[in-house]
C-alpha cells in the first residue's frame, strides 16, 4: 500500500519523464528521416547518357539498363527497310549528364510505310505524283520517285491515265527506285469545235472557252470604230471550225471603258508545255478580301493570257491542278498591252 502511494506521489515526475522520452523519440525519428532523405538525394548518381542511335532496340535497352536509365518509346516510319527496329532519335542527346533513373525518349523505326509497289495503272499520273510528294515530303532521298519525262501513247483512256508501269505492282522496295510510266495522251487527233465568240462580251467569251479544252490566246486591239468596247472583235480560226485539241485559237478583244476605280489589263504567264491539257485556274483576291474566279480551263501549256478588269491592289493568283504556282498584284494600267497592229 505504501509502494502504491509512493508511485502515485511521484506521478508528476513520471509524466515529465514520459514526455521527455516521447519528445526525444520524435526528434530522433525526425533526424533519422532527414538524414535518410539527404543520403538518398546526395546518393543519386549522375550518369552520362550513352549514344544508342542506330542500334537495335534490345541492345539499346540493355545499355540504358546498365546506366540505370529508363526508356520512353515512340514508333515512327522511316525511309529504309533496314532501319526497322533500330533507334532513329533519342532525347536527351548522347553525352548529356543526368541523374540515374531519368527517362530517355527513344524514337524506334517501324520500317518503311511503302515496302512494295502499288498498282498505279488506271490512275491519273498527276494524282500519283502528288501522292508520292506528300508521302516522302520529309525525305532527303525519296524511296520511290517518278522517272521523267514520261512515255506517252495515244489511247482511248482519258489523257493523263497511266497505261503501264515498270517495275510491276508487287515488286519489293528495298532501296530508292524510279518508277517508269507510260501515260495516255488521249485519243489520236481528237477534233473539237471552236466556239463562235465574235460579238460576245469578254466575260461571256471566257465562259464559253472554259469548258471546251481549246488552246486559246487573248490579245488586245484598239477600237477600230465599229466594235463595241469590252467585246470580242475577231477570232482565228472562225467559230464552228473543226480543229485538233492543240490548235491555237487567237481571240482579239477591244478594251472596255473601265469603271472608276478599276483597271483593265491582260494577265500573262508562260506555263510548261504538256502533252495534254491540265486544269488551270486564275483567281483574283480583291482589296475587300473577296475572292473572284476569272477562269477555269484545261490548258496544254505555253503563254497563258486572260483579260481582267479589277480594282488596283487586287492580287491575281494562278493555280495548276489546285496548286498555286504564281501571283502578282494589279497596280495600275499595264504598259505592255499588245494591240492587234503590234502582233
Amino acid at each position: 500500500m505504501k509502494l502504491f502511494n509512493s508511485w502515485i506521489g511521484n506521478g508528476d515526475n513520471n509524466s515529465r519523464i514520459f514526455s521527455f522520452l516521447t519528445l526525444g523519440l520524435v526528434v530522433f525519428v525526425g533526424i533519422l528521416a532527414v538524414g535518410v532523405f539527404f543520403i538518398a538525394v546526395q546518393g543519386t548518381e549522375e550518369i552520362m547518357v550513352p549514344d544508342v542511335r542506330g542500334k537495335e532496340l534490345t541492345k539499346a535497352l540493355l545499355e540504358l539498363q546498365v546506366k540505370e536509365l529508363y526508356p520512353r518509346i515512340q514508333l515512327r516510319y522511316s525511309q529504309s527497310p533496314d532501319d526497322k527496329g533500330t533507334i532513329l532519335e533519342q532525347d536527351p542527346l548522347p553525352g548529356s549528364i543526368v541523374k540515374a533513373g531519368r527517362r530517355i525518349r527513344l524514337v524506334v523505326s517501324e520500317g518503311v510505310l511503302l515496302n512494295t509497289l502499288e498498282d498505279y495503272v488506271g490512275r491519273d499520273v498527276e494524282e500519283v505524283r502528288m501522292e508520292l510528294r506528300t508521302l516522302f515530303a520529309a525525305a532527303a532521298q525519296p524511296l520511290l520517285s517518278l522517272k521523267e519525262p514520261f512515255l506517252y501513247e495515244y489511247s482511248s483512256e482519258p489523257a493523263g491515265t497511266i497505261l503501264q508501269q515498270a517495275p510491276l505492282a508487287g515488286t519489293g522496295i528495298s532501296e530508292p527506285m524510279e518508277l517508269e510510266l507510260v501515260v495516255s495522251r488521249g485519243k489520236e487527233e481528237t477534233l473539237i469545235t471552236v466556239p463562235s465568240l465574235v460579238g460576245l462580251s469578254i466575260a461571256d467569251a471566257i465562259k464559253q472557252i472554259s469548258g471546251t479544252g481549246i488552246n486559246f490566246t487573248f490579245s488586245i486591239r484598239q477600237d477600230g470604230g465599229m466594235e463595241r468596247p469590252g467585246t470580242v472583235a475577231a477570232q482565228e480560226p472562225a467559230g464552228n471550225a473543226l480543229v485538233t485539241v492543240n490548235t491555237p485559237v487567237l481571240i482579239h478583244v477591244v478594251p472596255p471603258e473601265p469603271a472608276e476605280g478599276r483597271v483593265f489589263g491582260l494577265f500573262r504567264y508562260v506555263l510548261e508545255r504538256n502533252p495534254y491539257p491540265l486544269a488551270v485556274r486564275l483567281e483574283a483576291l480583291l482589296p475587300s478580301g473577296e475572292t473572284v474566279s476569272l477562269i477555269s480551263a484545261n490548258y496544254p501549256g505555253g503563254e497563258f493570257t486572260v483579260p481582267y478588269e479589277l480594282p488596283p491592289g487586287s492580287v491575281l493568283v494562278l493555280f495548276m491542278l489546285d496548286r498555286e504556282i504564281y501571283r502578282e498584284e494589279v497596280s495600275g494600267p499595264p504598259p505592255d498591252i499588245l494591240y492587234l497592229d503590234q502582233l
